[in-house]
């Protein structure tokens, strides 16, 4: 499949798919006249991989996933992945708890109250 119909069947741009190509969590070859090309599987992989974005996952936190995970569209969680999710969930708590704090913080100043 080109990188151009990839793109449109995931909804991913080209230039997104090239970069998870280029960290190594796509599979790609070049076609005779050099153009990249990927089999049918990465459209679940590169949806998977947006999935994963979305949920916080940094590129390289997604390539130490095992296939349970990167290549299986829609996979929630398997037993090799439980604890970087959990510390992911941590990580946006303690985020969330911040932002509420500076939120509080900010809705006093405008109150003209003391912080």
């Amino acid at each position: 499949m080109p990188i151009g119909a990839l793109a449109r069947e995931t909804g991913a741009s080209v230039r997104a798919i090239r970069h998870y190509d280029a960290h190594g969590l796509l599979a790609s070859a070049r076609a005779a006249n050099g153009y990249r090309v990927f089999p049918a599987e990465a459209v679940a992989q590169v949806r998977q991989i947006r999935r994963l974005i979305a949920a916080g996952f940094s590129l390289a936190e997604i390539r130490g996933f095992p296939d349970c995970m990167r290549m299986i569209e829609g996979a929630a969680s398997c037993p090799q992945t439980a604890e970087v999710q959990r510390r992911r969930l941590a990580s946006l708590d303690r985020q969330i708890a911040d932002l509420e704090r500076r939120r509080a913080r900010l809705r006093a100043m405008l109150e003209g109250r003391a912080c």
